[in-house]
């Protein structure tokens, strides 16, 4: 049985240990990036419709200003931000099944949005958004990667992919759970397999990597 390596930041990162260690999996955790706060300045609520969400990071680290924000709907990408919004005391008004344009595909095109994004945002699918950042994702620089040879890694976003690209010694043993197409071709090839979850959510990705750590690593 292969180890399971984790890569995504915390708090995202403790949830994903903890869920695969309920289903079994031998866990190695190792973050490549650390999400830190943005100053930034809350604008007019008076000048929007809605609050567009899509991270939870954005609720975690958006701060005292968030609660100018406080009587805007919230239209949320998945389950895990709009959770993340109502904890906040935030009013969810619709949440996505699916990334962010599927989400802005369910909404009617006149809604004035303010997305409150990370520093590298997603693709809106061509929809015209004011945006704020509120929070980043930075790199670590020595993040202590363990040989990857015989693990399934679990990636858990675009960044993470091309990050692991570029410090990945032997990856030919080495097989990949990608929680989209995108995050797949981030990360580059050469290695055993790639596959993508049914999904893009946590829970999708790990059933896929919970596959893959029954299989073997090629001899």
């Amino acid at each position: 049985m292969r180890r399971l390596l984790l890569l995504r930041p915390e708090p995202g990162l403790s949830a994903s240990v903890r869920r695969a260690r309920e289903i079994g999996l031998d866990v190695i955790a190792c973050p490549l990036f650390r999400v830190e706060p943005i100053a930034w300045t809350a604008p007019d609520p008076g000048g929007y419709d809605g609050l567009l969400l899509t991270s939870a990071n954005a609720v975690r680290h958006g701060g005292p200003a968030l609660g100018v924000l406080q009587e805007l709907p919230v239209h949320a990408v998945g389950a895990a931000t709009a959770a993340a919004a109502r904890d906040a005391g935030l009013a969810v008004a619709s949440v996505g099944q699916g990334n962010v344009a599927d989400l802005l595909a369910t909404l009617p095109g006149n809604l004035r949005l303010l997305h409150l994004s990370g520093q590298h945002h997603r693709p809106t699918g061509g929809r015209a958004l004011d945006r704020r950042v509120v929070y980043r994702s930075a790199a670590i620089e020595d993040p202590g990667l363990p040989p990857l040879g015989g693990l399934a890694i679990a990636v858990h976003s675009r960044r993470a992919g091309a990050r692991l690209g570029e410090l990945a010694d032997d990856r030919t043993r080495a097989a990949i759970a990608a929680i989209s197409q995108a995050t797949a071709e981030a990360a580059g090839h050469g290695w055993e397999r790639v596959d993508v979850a049914e999904r893009p959510d946590d829970a999708s990705l790990l059933a896929l990597v919970a596959m893959l750590c029954h299989t073997s690593p090629p001899t």
